[in-house]
């Protein structure tokens, strides 16, 4: 900050942070080193372990938002939709709580304090904005598979309706923000952090999204099912949305131009979206960056931690082989750069919080010197680099990349060939019915086809043998 910064927050902040900043020292949760040995199981399909993993460091009776997101994903892979759905659903209680708050308030002023002293990790995990959409997407799919279109129709709206609600959320937190920047006198833009790697956040990968929780993936799916259920009017505005997001794919614009005539025929056969889901979501991780100000005509400089999230590289197939017949895919929603939108949206309300914690911290680290002499100048100093970590909880089974393909097939049962990096991978396949949904995992070293009633997936060992 090039001015002397106002004192209004360090007054009401600098004593309540010594009690919180010390008090959390022992407290905070590294949510990256947990999912570790989670996810490196669920990468050589152990799912039974990397569930375990996940019961062993969620012990406490009132499970949060990411326990049930990532549960539900393990037993979606495992092939137990039905455990999935209610995983998925109780997780969906979460995020309507979030809703009803954000109806009647854009802030929460009680879970702003935390954060502003201590960090953003103190804070309730409401779900980033594309993982609240991505809930009803993955709850639409399992419907669907289920046999259950109700239950994928009451997703699909609550779909419309919340990308509705994080609209009008974003525009309102806009204000608020310009608001709060400007009583505090801070610059709100990520580019002036000395040591930020901008270039994440600016990849034109990331510019090029609409925003950073709709995803062509989730309106093709509500096209498709809509189609399924021969209502042709939603299932166009489906199509027309996910053109929309992701222009000139040829495979969205034949979902929307095809539409009728696939309708008039009346095919004995079944319309099959496979559904080609890679990797995992790039880890959030802690930045250290140092944040001058001028606190009472004195400069001082305190390390705040910022979040970064680095872009991942996963293998996408550009085809599967149904019986040998190839299958083209094309690569519809990048999960991964939605995230780093999402973040790049979020940085300047970070930024102010974590400008005005830098200062409230300054003061505490000032007010303990004053009180109990270098000692407490010391305890200050340590207090403040112990709690200041950068938030890094993600809903980490998600994949990174959606990749879509589809084809009419006769029913019957199928021979599925996915090549990957380590060579080709065969899941066998049944279709029946007018309309289908093939959901395919790329993990690692096997392929997970999530159906209900599934083979469990092979072991690398097995894998090795065949």
């Amino acid at each position: 900050m090039n001015k002397t910064t106002s004192l209004h927050w360090v007054k009401r902040l600098s004593l309540a942070g010594i009690a919180v900043s010390l008090a959390a020292c022992g407290s905070m949760r590294s949510y990256q080193g947990e999912m570790k040995d989670s996810l490196a199981a669920t990468s050589q399909g152990r799912l039974d372990d990397a569930l375990a993993v996940i019961e062993k460091n969620n012990t406490n009776e009132d499970k949060d938002l990411l326990y049930h997101l990532e549960k539900g994903q393990l037993l979606r892979l495992k092939g137990d939709l039905n455990g999935s759905v209610e995983s998925w659903l109780k997780a969906d209680e979460k995020v309507r709580i979030w809703e009803e708050e954000t109806r009647l308030s854009v802030g929460k002023a009680a879970a702003a304090v935390g954060s502003v002293i201590v960090n953003d990790k103190v804070r309730r995990y409401d779900g980033q904005d594309y993982e609240k959409v991505m809930l009803s997407t993955m709850l639409t799919m399992s419907h669907a598979q289920n046999g259950n279109p109700s239950g994928a129709r009451t997703e699909i709206k609550k779909t419309y309706e919340r990308e509705a609600l994080i609209a009008s959320q974003h525009e309102k937190a806009y204000d608020k923000l310009e608001e709060e920047a400007k009583e505090n006198k801070v610059q709100s833009t990520y580019k002036d952090l000395k040591g930020y790697p901008v270039e994440t956040l600016d990849d034109p990968e990331v510019l090029s999204l609409k925003n950073g929780y709709q995803s062509a993936f989730s309106h093709y799916l509500a096209g498709f099912i809509f189609e399924s259920l021969r209502e042709p009017s939603l299932a166009s505005a489906g199509y027309r949305k996910a053109i929309e997001l992701r222009p000139r794919l040829s495979l969205l614009e034949q979902g929307l131009k095809n539409m009728n005539s696939r309708l008039a025929q009346r095919s004995k056969d079944t319309d099959v979206l496979f559904v080609v889901e890679s990797g995992f979501m790039p880890a959030r991780s802690s930045r250290s960056i140092p944040l001058p100000f001028v606190l009472g005509g004195s400069p001082i400089i305190t390390r705040i931690a910022f979040p970064v999230i680095q872009p991942s590289s996963h293998y996408l197939p550009a085809s599967i082989n149904i019986n040998s017949k190839p299958v083209a895919l094309t690569a519809v929603s990048n999960l991964d750069a939605m995230a780093r939108r999402a973040l790049r949206d979020e940085m300047p309300g970070i930024i102010v919080r974590s400008t005005i914690r830098a200062v409230a911290k300054g003061a505490m680290q000032k007010e303990m010197g004053d009180r109990l002499g270098p000692l407490g100048a010391v305890a200050g100093i340590v207090g403040t680099a112990l709690t200041e970590q950068a938030d890094e909880r993600i809903w980490s089974t998600l994949p990174s990349h959606i990749s879509i393909g589809r084809i009419s097939l006769k029913p019957g049962n199928y021979t599925v060939s996915v090549p990957t990096p380590q060579g080709p991978r065969e899941v066998q396949l049944s279709v029946s019915g007018t309309h289908a949904i093939v959901p395919l995992r790329l993990l690692e070293q096997s392929v997970i086809l999530t159906q209900p009633g599934k083979q469990e997936p092979k072991s690398p060992a097995q894998i090795a043998s065949n």
